[in-house]
């Protein structure tokens, strides 16, 4: 069995920890001075999904996949409950891990994202990525500057550049699984989560300027999740907790710390 690779901020073990997902195409050290703030209260857990970051690859990324994954997380770090929060396809995954396993779900957070199928709307990254020849790029800037040609926003090129990394044989590759991210891209976002109910307090949390979270999607969301409470961010799009920090940090800390 393979677990998660994780990076674990705090060490106050008493207190119900915290465990963070990322959404696709990112990996944990996008959140790390959420994890950094946060630690300093609870013990916080970020972690890379499958096929992200430094966790292990596979050919399978369903959402039940996913949540099998959190399962045996928690089992190898003897935790018996935990706070969730996932954002975008993370979201998705700490949603069906909440409803197949609320016993181990204290509270849950879900950022952007509703438990619905989404349309597939990633096609022009995923057909930029396909087009990076590292055997004729071999240097950042121009993985960059390849990705510009077919990415217009800055932004979202410096995001997934990140995930660069130099191999073994000096060559850069991505640290994300791109065939099986591609492969299974429907079953990640085509699909919505299994329709089954969490009872537990669940705080979804979207960006103003998002469309991820549209009012139609309210009445799905108190189906599956009726203790919901729906937020939204000024002055954030999908990176609702890059895009303003600080009220994203606050609305979690009141919603997790509250007793």
């Amino acid at each position: 069995m393979e677990i998660l690779h994780s990076k674990i901020y705090g060490k106050e073990q008493s207190a119900t920890p915290l465990l963070v997902f990322h959404g696709l195409f990112g990996m944990l050290d996008n959140w790390g001075s959420f994890g950094r703030e946060f630690g300093e209260l609870i013990p916080t857990h970020l972690l890379d999904l499958r096929n992200h970051g430094k966790s292990f690859h596979s050919n399978q990324m369903s959402h039940d996949d996913m949540a099998e994954d959190i399962l045996n997380y928690m089992n190898a770090n003897h935790i018996e409950k935990a706070h969730l929060l996932g954002h975008s396809l993370g979201g998705k995954a700490v949603m069906q891990f909440a409803v197949k396993y609320p016993e181990k779900v204290e509270k849950l957070i879900v950022v952007d994202i509703s438990p619905k199928a989404y349309p597939p709307h990633h096609q022009g990254v995923i057909k930029a990525l396909k087009t990076v020849d590292f055997d004729k790029i071999t240097s950042r800037q121009g993985v960059v500057e390849h990705l510009s040609q077919y990415i217009h926003e800055p932004a979202v090129i410096q995001f997934l550049a990140k995930n660069l990394y130099w191999t073994e044989e000096k060559k850069l590759n991505w640290r994300f699984n791109l065939d099986t991210l591609c492969s299974e891209y429907n079953t990640m976002v085509a699909n919505a989560i299994t329709f089954s109910i969490f009872n537990g307090e669940t705080l979804f949390i979207g960006g103003e300027k998002s469309n991820y979270i549209l009012p139609q999607d309210e009445f799905l969301i108190k189906q599956q999740f009726p203790n919901a409470k729906i937020l939204k961010v000024p002055n954030a799009a999908h990176w609702v907790q890059a895009d303003n920090s600080k009220y994203f940090n606050q609305a979690v800390k009141d919603f997790l710390l509250k007793n």
